[in-house]
């Protein structure tokens, strides 16, 4: 099976788009919600049996569109497989810490469930082992084989329990069923049990109506992860489990920017309130976004809207459909207070996944009314 991408790699001309200089030190500590690793053992498992209509991100591209990632292959391998280049670019780019998880390419719903649980092994043990390596630098987001839910509750039990990992990675159907289906509540149920974060993120729009202009990832990722939502709410998921923590890539997609015309179908039609009585804003407000909105006044949205508690530093690592400096974009937001600020950047990621922040970058220690500078290591 050919490396293939969700969120495209890196720009036309072939270099990484992470590997910029920063726009200066962040004053806080940074934790990366959304970044993600290939992990080439398992595609090595599904090579045989991996057909072109199980990615739904390339599956109708253009020929345009096959031949820029085709020709960018070979300069994002690196970026998704080698510790050594993600760490130089985190340190460029002021990440302290990265949730690791996988390239969405590698969530193999669409195979065998035992073959599907052998892979998703293969994919976790990796992430666990640069967690292990790094412990400092990474925590650990799990893959788990969704199409059959018993199998993917006993992942993730593994995966918390015994890898350590505080998360999940979803993708927001499972080969065309959502995730609001009766069959996926008991992976929910686990799920909150556990305390641990789910991350939602799209892997594609098949569409032949998004073939042209990148539009499967511009239009698709985002309506995909819209889609899921509204399942979720009205479907009665959000309802079922309250406590459920699920944070949404790419700012949450479109609903967060239109939560008013569900509010209005809610109280206008029955046939949108058979799950759910409360309105079904209340729920959007009970989730998470990242913060890769591309502009400063829809991040400011977001805060204002969902409050600064909700959002969560995203980078997209190493793909091009990513913020090019994406620790500045959020301390440039002249709209958000500088507590807003340390939320976004690592104190809310921080939180929902039960780990401790870095100080931030040239304190000093107070000792005995005194400060003291930190020793070098």
């Amino acid at each position: 099976m050919t490396l293939t991408f969700t969120c495209a790699p890196a720009g036309g001309h072939g270099g990484p788009i992470m590997a910029r200089a920063r726009s200066g030190k962040p004053r806080h500590a940074t934790v990366d919600i959304h970044c993600h690793v290939f992990t080439p053992q398992a595609a090595g498992v599904m090579k045989d049996l991996f057909r072109p209509e199980h990615d739904p991100y390339s599956f109708h591209h253009s020929a345009a569109s096959k031949e820029v990632d085709a020709n960018q292959a070979a300069s994002i391998a690196p970026l998704l497989t080698s510790v050594a280049e993600r760490l130089k670019i985190m340190d460029r780019d002021g990440i302290d810490i990265q949730a690791i998880s996988t390239a969405p390419i590698q969530f193999y719903y669409w195979a065998p469930a035992e073959l599907a649980l052998q892979t998703s092994r293969i994919v976790n043990d990796n992430l666990a082992s640069m967690c292990e390596a790094h412990p400092d630098r990474f925590v650990g987001l799990a893959t788990v084989p969704m199409q059959a839910p018993e199998l993917a509750v006993r992942e993730l039990e593994r995966a918390v329990k015994e890898l350590g990992f505080k998360g999940v990675e979803l993708c927001p159907n499972v080969a065309g069923e959502e995730l609001a289906d009766e069959r996926f509540r008991p992976f929910f149920a686990k799920a909150e049990e556990l305390g641990i974060l789910i991350f939602l993120h799209p892997h594609g729009f098949a569409d032949r109506r998004l073939a042209n202009h990148f539009f499967s990832n511009i239009i698709g990722n985002p309506l995909d992860t819209t889609i899921a939502v509204h399942h979720l709410i009205f479907g009665g998921v959000m309802e079922r489990f309250p406590r459920l923590k699920i944070a949404l890539a790419h700012g949450g997609g479109y609903l967060p920017a239109y939560a008013g015309r569900i509010d209005h179908a809610h109280g206008a039609r029955p046939d949108a309130r058979t799950r759910i009585v409360k309105k079904p804003s209340s729920y959007l407000k009970k989730l998470y976004f990242d913060t890769i909105v591309f502009t400063h006044h829809q991040l400011e949205y977001l805060v204002a809207q969902y409050g600064a508690d909700h959002v969560l530093l995203g980078t997209d690592y190493p793909f091009d459909m990513a913020l090019p400096d994406p620790v500045a974009f959020v301390e440039k937001t002249r709209g958000l207070k500088d507590r807003d600020k340390a939320l976004i950047l690592g104190g809310n990621a921080a939180r929902l996944l039960g780990i401790k922040l870095p100080p931030k970058k040239g304190t000093a220690k107070k000792i005995g009314g005194k400060r003291k500078k930190p020793r070098r290591r």
